[in-house]
C-alpha cells in the first residue's frame, strides 16, 4: 500500500510528463491534453495487459486508483477548493442581475434534465437488455445533469460574449454543482433504502430545500464571519490562511449539519470575492489571494483531469454498454438544450440573442469529474457497470469534443446574433 504522499508524488510526476508532451506535441488546452494523454496511455497499458497478462498492468492500475479513491478525493477534497476558487472570480452584481435565470437553470433545469435523461436511459436499457430499473435511471439522470462550464469561461471571454451571458454561465456552473450533488444524494438515498415509492413529492421537495437553503445560509454566515476577521487584519498571509480555513471548514461543517457543502462554499466564496475584496482587503492582499487561488485551481484541475483519464481502467467495455453510451451522448445534449430552453426561455423572451445564448449554454455545459466521481461512488450492483461506462463516455466526449469546439460554435452563435 502506497502512502498518500507517494500517490500524490506519482500523480504530479505523471501530470508534469503529460503536460510537457502536450505542450511540445499536441498543443491542446492543458486539461484536455492531460485527459487525452491519460486515456491514451491507460488504453495502451490495458492492451499490453491483454497480450501479456502476466505483467498484471490492468490490476496494477486499478490498485493505484483504489488507493487514490477518486470519489472521496473529489467529493471530500478537491470540490470545496475548486468551487471556492471559482466563486471568488464571480462578479456578484452581474450574478444578481441574472439571479432568476441562474436559479431556474440550476434548479428547474437540473431537475428537468434528471427526469428526461432517466426516461431516455430507461428506453435504451430496455432496448439493449441492460436491466437498469427506473430508480437507478433517476440516479443516473441526477449524476449526469450537473455541468461544469467554469473551465470554459476563458474561451467565452476571448470570444467576447456579453457580460450577462458570462454571469449566467459562471453562476449556473457554480450552483449547478451544488444542486446536482443534492439531487444525486437524495435520489441515491431513496433508492438504496427503498423509500422512493414511500415518500410524497412534498417530502422530497422539503428535503431538497433543507439541504439547498441550509447550505446557502451556512455559507452566508461563515462567509460573513470570515469577512469580519479579514477586515480586522492587514497581513495577506493571515488573510490567505483565513480563506483556506473558510473553504475547508465550511464544507466540513455543512457535512456535519447535513446541508449542501458545495452550495455553502459557493456562497461563502462569492461573499469574500466581492464584499471581502472590496471592503476588507488591501490591493496587495487582493493580488496575492487571487494569484494563490488561481494556482490552486489550475493544479487541482490538472490532477482531476488526469484522474478522469486514468479511470478508464475501471470501465467495463461491454458492447451493449458502449452502444448505450453512443446513443446517450447525443441524447443528453438534446436534453440539455431542452432543459435550458424550458427553464430559461420564459425569463428571457425580451433578449434578441436568447437562442444563440441557449446554444452556448448547451454546448458549453460540459460534464466533468463530478459526474465520474458520483458514478464511481455508487454501491456495487448489476447496474453500476453500465451507469459508469455511459457516464464516463459522456464526460470524455463533453470535455474533448465540446471543449475543443466551443470557441467556433460560440463565435457562430454571436455572428448569428449580429446578423439578426
Amino acid at each position: 500500500m502506497h502512502s498518500p504522499f507517494d500517490l500524490l508524488a506519482l500523480l504530479l510526476v505523471i501530470s508534469a510528463g503529460l503536460a510537457y508532451l502536450n505542450y511540445r506535441m499536441l498543443k491542446l488546452p492543458l486539461t484536455v491534453g492531460l485527459l487525452v494523454g491519460a486515456v491514451a496511455g491507460t488504453l495502451v497499458l490495458i492492451a499490453l495487459d491483454t497480450v501479456l497478462p502476466d505483467l498484471g498492468l490492468k490490476p496494477a492500475i486499478r490498485d493505484l486508483l483504489g488507493g487514490i479513491n477518486f470519489p472521496a478525493t473529489l467529493l471530500d477534497g478537491f470540490l470545496a477548493f475548486l468551487l471556492f476558487a471559482g466563486a471568488l472570480q464571480v462578479n456578484s452584481a452581474d450574478l444578481f442581475a441574472r439571479k432568476w435565470t441562474i436559479l431556474a437553470l440550476a434548479t428547474l433545469g437540473t431537475v428537468l434534465s434528471t427526469g428526461l435523461v432517466a426516461a431516455a436511459l430507461l428506453i435504451a436499457s430496455r432496448l439493449l437488455g441492460l436491466g437498469i430499473s427506473l430508480p437507478w435511471c433517476l440516479v443516473f439522470g441526477a449524476l449526469i445533469s450537473p455541468t461544469d462550464p467554469v473551465s470554459v469561461l476563458d474561451v467565452l471571454k476571448r470570444v467576447g460574449i456579453p457580460r450577462h451571458l458570462q454571469a449566467t454561465v459562471a453562476g449556473e456552473s457554480l450552483f449547478n454543482d451544488g444542486i446536482g450533488v443534492v439531487v444525486f444524494t437524495l435520489m441515491l438515498s431513496l433508492v438504496t433504502h427503498n423509500q422512493i415509492d414511500d415518500l410524497g413529492a412534498d417530502t422530497i421537495i422539503g428535503m431538497f430545500l433543507l439541504k439547498a437553503v441550509g447550505g446557502g445560509l451556512l455559507g452566508l454566515g461563515l462567509g460573513y464571519l470570515a469577512f469580519l476577521l479579514i477586515r480586522r487584519v492587514d497581513d495577506y498571509n493571515v488573510e490567505l490562511i483565513i480563506s483556506l480555513a473558510l473553504a475547508s471548514g465550511t464544507y466540513s461543517v455543512a457535512g456535519m449539519f447535513g446541508v449542501s457543502g458545495p452550495i455553502a462554499v459557493v456562497v461563502a466564496g462569492i461573499l469574500i470575492g466581492n464584499q471581502g475584496m472590496d471592503r476588507a482587503m488591501s490591493e496587495a492582499t487582493r493580488e496575492h489571494l487571487m494569484t494563490f487561488w488561481r494556482l490552486v485551481e489550475e493544479i487541482l484541475k490538472a490532477l482531476l483531469f488526469l484522474l478522469i483519464g486514468l479511470e478508464i481502467a475501471a470501465i467495463d467495455l461491454d458492447l451493449r454498454n458502449i452502444i448505450a453510451m453512443a446513443a446517450m451522448i447525443p441524447t443528453v445534449l438534446v436534453i440539455r438544450w431542452l432543459s435550458v430552453a424550458a427553464s430559461a426561455l420564459p425569463l428571457n423572451l425580451h433578449l434578441p440573442d436568447r437562442f444563440g445564448s441557449f446554444l452556448i449554454l448547451t454546448w458549453g455545459g460540459l460534464r466533468g469529474g463530478l459526474s465520474v466521481a458520483m458514478a464511481l461512488s455508487l454501491p456495487e450492483g448489476p447496474s453500476k457497470a453500465s451507469i459508469l461506462t455511459i457516464a464516463y463516455g459522456i464526460v470524455v466526449f463533453s470535455i474533448v469534443v465540446q471543449g475543443l469546439t466551443l470557441e467556433p460554435i460560440a463565435r457562430h452563435a454571436l455572428s448569428e446574433r449580429a446578423d439578426g
